[in-house]
């Protein structure tokens, strides 16, 4: 008997998390035969919401309206699966899995904990984000009898990576860059990202080289007056050089799967950056990796998973190390976050988070610039591991899997049909 699965997520935005629900429901798909599926779509912050006109935008729309009925007549689930920040958990049906990118700090707050404790398993999308749950441990008091207690994660965690994606017959976005080398970083402008440093430091570096730099960002959303925010806050950086020979571009808005494909494949587009201080997983870094386009960021959260590869040469001597970074590595320290990144329930007060390094960046910057073959020659081994390591189909069976054991599911349909032989 197939098991009426329930949905909680933010499957219309355009979110991270939005991208993530779409890619578990894409996977559910593969298994009707084993589930029928049902989807209670939610906001995520002020991110815009998707309007393609496609099959799977109407296979949404007809699964979000059934859903309705369905609720209506008082219909009953089997699973639940909810995609968001652990804050928003709570029981829906006899097993309930939680789904999140989890923290990019070294440690989960206690709320979290207790809504971990609500479901029967979490899926997260990292090594680093699993570390989060199990490790983070915290000691109290019981407010009644006072004895002392523990909070820690007490259900299972497994990890199921984002799919590498393959695209045919990519847009042509008619980009029109001054110079032949450009680096380009994808980033929301705000605390954890550290886009200001990012654009600063690439200015101070390249400020008489013919270099350029694509910002695709935003601040909160992708209206008209974010759009002038956020240009505003560039010209306030490029204000302190005024004589700069290097170019900065802005990016803003909306952009598909596809667009943005086409966009880490441009040939005047060389590298991606990231000074970011931790990642769940890294989504942007994770699609210039299977892009091949070469990579500068810190060695630190869930970017890890996927910018180390095996080492891939002769050398037996080498072959010892499990894997190798296949990126431009910037180094980085541990610290507690800044104040103004505290969020009550998220990221707590004494988490910390890394922050790479200022030289090291800049000095990332001009090795990829001067020995370009060879970063791409490294780009091109990662982006083939990637690829086939991170392939849809793998990763929708491991998804699969981690929700529902198909042995079970066997054994169950046997015993019903043998309840039905034994009433004939």
């Amino acid at each position: 008997m197939r098991k009426k699965v329930i949905v909680r997520a933010p499957v219309l935005t355009r979110s991270g998390y939005g991208e993530h629900s779409r890619f578990l429901l894409r996977a559910l798909r593969t298994r009707e035969d084993l589930f029928d599926i049902y989807v209670i779509p939610v906001g995520w912050g002020q991110t815009g919401w998707i309007t393609n006109n496609d099959e799977e935008r109407k296979w949404l729309d007809d699964r979000i309206k059934e859903t309705a009925i369905y609720g209506q007549q008082g219909g009953q689930f089997d699973i639940s699966i909810q995609v968001t920040i652990p804050n928003e958990w709570q029981p829906m049906a006899p097993i309930n899995i939680g789904v999140t990118a989890g923290i990019e700090t070294t440690k989960i707050a206690p709320v979290w904990l207790e809504k971990a404790n609500l479901m029967d398993k979490i899926i997260t999308i990292s090594e680093h984000s699993k570390k989060g749950f199990v490790e983070s441990v915290y000691e109290g008091q019981n407010a009644q009898t006072g004895q002392p207690m523990t909070l820690e994660c007490s259900v299972p965690v497994d990890i199921v990576h984002y799919p590498a994606k393959k695209f045919d017959n990519l847009p042509d976005l008619d980009l029109d860059f001054d110079y032949e080398f450009n680096y380009i970083v994808v980033a929301q402008n705000g605390p954890r990202k550290n886009l200001e440093n990012t654009i600063r430091w690439f200015i101070e570096e390249n400020f008489d080289q013919e270099v350029g730099l694509v910002a695709k960002t935003f601040i909160k959303n992708n209206s008209v007056i974010d759009e002038i925010d956020t240009e505003n806050m560039i010209k306030n950086i490029l204000k302190d050089f005024p004589d700069r020979k290097c170019k900065v571009y802005l990016i803003h808005g909306d952009m598909s799967d596809a667009e943005m494909h086409s966009l880490y494949v441009h040939p005047k587009i060389k590298c991606l950056i990231s000074a970011t201080h931790g990642e769940g997983f890294g989504l942007p870094l994770f699609e210039a990796s299977y892009s091949g386009l070469p990579i500068i960021a810190p060695g630190w959260s869930g970017q890890c998973d996927f910018l180390y590869a095996p080492y891939q040469g002769t050398d037996k001597k080498k072959k010892k190390n499990k894997k190798r970074p296949y990126f431009s590595e910037v180094e980085y320290d541990i610290a507690p976050v800044p104040d103004h990144a505290v969020w009550e329930g998220v990221i707590e007060k004494d988490s910390m988070w890394c922050y790479p390094k200022e030289g090291s960046f800049k000095m990332k910057l001009r090795h990829v610039r001067k020995n370009y073959s060879k970063c791409k020659k490294n780009a091109d081994i990662l982006q083939k591991w990637v690829s086939e390591n991170f392939e849809v189909e793998s990763i929708n069976k491991k998804f699969i899997s981690s929700i529902y054991d198909e042995e079970e599911l066997g054994i169950e349909n046997w015993l019903e049909a043998l309840s039905v032989e034994e009433h004939a």
